[in-house]
This record gives C-alpha cells, structure tokens and sequence, in this order.
C-alpha cells in the first residue's frame, strides 16, 4: 500500500506545476514587453512637408554650391587677365607718345607691350568722339543706338583689324603675338583721335584740306610708327612689304571712313574761322510770293494815282495863274 505522504506530496507538485503554468500564462511576456509598439502612421500633410523641406535644403546647398564653385572660376578670371591690365598712368602716358615717333628700322626687335588697358582706353575715347560727331552731325540710324553703332565700328575694327593682321603675320613669318598686335593697334589709334577730334571742331565749309592735312600728319606718323615695328620683326622683304602695306591701309582708310560717313559740315563752326560766312536765304513758299507781288502792285497803282492827282493839281494852279495875270492886264 502506497504511503500517505509520498501521494500528497506527488499532489502538491503537480498543483504547484499547474499553478505555475498558469502564472507563467497570466505574467506578461518580457521579451515583448522590451521590444517598441507599433509607431502610429505620420498624416499624408507631415509626410509631404518632411519631403519639401529635405528637396528646398538640398535645392539650396546645390545652388550656393554651384555660386560659389562661379565666383572662384571668375575670380581665377580675373586674376588671369590681370597682368594685361597692370599698368601704371605714366607708362600710358609715354607709350601714347611713342605712338607718334616712328624709330628707325633696325636688325634689333622693337619692344612691344603685352598690355591692354592703354589701348582699351583709347578706344573708349574714339567711341566718346565718333559719338559726339555723330550728334553734331544729326546722324540717324535705322536699326540699333548710336551708342552701339559707336561701340560696334571702334571694336570691330581693333579686334578684328588685330586678328587679320595677326594671320597675316603668322603666314608671313613675322615674330609678334595676338596680344602686342591688339597693343600695338590700339596706341595707334591715338593719331586718329587727334584728327577725328579737331576736324570735328575746326572745319571749313569750303573743302576739306584741314583734315587731309592732319590725316597726313597724325595718321602717317601713327602708320610709321607700327611699321617700324612690324619691320623689326620679319625678315623677308616680300613679306615686309605686304604685312606694312596692309597695315597702312587699314589704318589709314578706317580713318577717312570715321570722316565721311559719320561727319558734315557744320555752318555754325565754319562761320567762325571763314571770313565770307555762308548765309542761308529762307526758302519763299507759294503764298509767300503771291502776296508780295500782290502788294507790289498796290503799291504802284497808289504811286501811279497819285502822280496823276499831283499833276492835276499843277495844272489847276498853272491854269489859275493865267487867268489871273489876263484879268490884270486888261484892267491895266
């Protein structure tokens, strides 16, 4: 027979074993209890104001990024067009000068500048000059502003002359860069802005023998001057003669173009330095004409009735002083 306590000891450890399986069930679980819930859903209006502010920062770190990758490219620029620019106001002053005093060719190179702010500022005042022709002449334009005419002739000319000049030279096998052609045209045209400026200011209304004169002058000793330069510097003779003569001629002819295309007479100024000014008559117009001859004949029909009162009146006085010199010799 089975003993008592053994029995009631097997009882309790099975109670106890369901007791704690049941506990074990009605405990939470820890391992979920550790672990996060369900985050609750973000709204569609959260979800899209999430998205424009992350593109608005990235649109604007890729713009400042892109503004500032600009200004260090501009900058770098700059700094490389600096030394063309770097010029003190003495040394533009002589090499204006030099401009006019051609030198004796020679064997030995003739030092020309690789600089551009002498010759950007000469041009800057022949577009000031052909700006003030071009109004003292009343000159009109179809298409644009004078202002760009202006900008459009001096420009085309300086870098388009300098680049027909510098393939020129490289076919000829002269020695000279872009850069000291663009130089060497440019301080040359300080010639043509004394003539464009005192043939504007001093002209005769009879010919144009002042400003052949100082196209002669100023224009010749600017054209000498550069191809003394360009003589310096090629070595055979054929193609001396054809880089300096096409030289020349540019120069010159663009000179007696800026004149006769851009300028006129002005009768105000002539007036002043001739000494018959011109006087223009106002021309008469129809009705004008018409009631001059009108009161032309007026005027002589008055005068002719009145001559003809006044002899009237003659011959009534005559006629009155016979009868009465008759009536006294008969009483007598």
């Amino acid at each position: 027979m089975a003993d008592p306590s053994s029995w009631n000891s097997q009882n309790m450890s099975d109670k106890s074993a369901v007791i704690d399986l049941g506990e074990l069930e009605n405990e939470p679980d820890i391992d979920a209890a550790s672990e996060p819930g369900p985050t609750p859903k973000k709204s569609f209006g959260d979800d899209m104001r999430q998205r424009m502010t992350g593109n608005v920062t990235e649109m604007l770190w890729n713009s400042g990024k892109t503004q500032a990758k600009k200004a260090w490219s501009l900058y770098g620029n700059i700094d490389i067009l600096r030394p063309y620019f770097d010029v003190e106001p003495h040394e533009v002053r002589q090499r204006l000068l030099f401009s006019l005093l051609p030198q004796k060719p020679s064997d030995q190179k003739q030092r020309v500048p690789r600089e551009l702010y002498g010759p950007l500022m000469v041009v800057f005042t022949m577009i000031a000059l052909l700006l003030f022709q071009m109004k003292t002449a009343e000159h009109k334009v179809e298409e644009g502003t004078l202002m760009g005419t202006a900008f459009g002739v001096c420009f085309t000319y300086w870098i388009g002359g300098a680049v027909f000049v510098w393939v020129l030279s490289y076919i000829s096998n002269v020695h000279i860069a872009l850069l000291q052609i663009m130089s060497m045209m440019g301080y040359g045209l300080f010639g043509p802005c004394i003539v464009l400026f005192l043939s504007t200011i001093i002209h005769t209304s009879h010919d144009h023998l002042f400003f052949y004169s100082m196209w002669a002058i100023f224009g010749g000793l600017s054209s000498l001057r550069m191809i003394s330069i360009i003589l310096s510097r090629t070595q055979g003779q054929s193609q001396r003669l054809l880089v300096c003569g096409v030289l020349a001629a540019l120069h010159l002819l663009f000179l007696i173009y800026l004149h006769f295309a851009y300028h006129q007479i002005v009768e105000e100024l002539s007036e002043v330095f001739d000494s018959k000014p011109v006087v223009q008559q106002p021309e008469a117009k129809i009705d004008d004409i018409s009631a001059t001859k009108i009161a032309e004949s007026v005027k002589s029909v008055v005068e002719h009735a009145q001559n003809i009162v006044k002899r009237a009146v003659n011959d009534t006085l005559v006629v009155t002083r016979l009868g009465t010199n008759n009536t006294h010799a008969v009483q007598a």
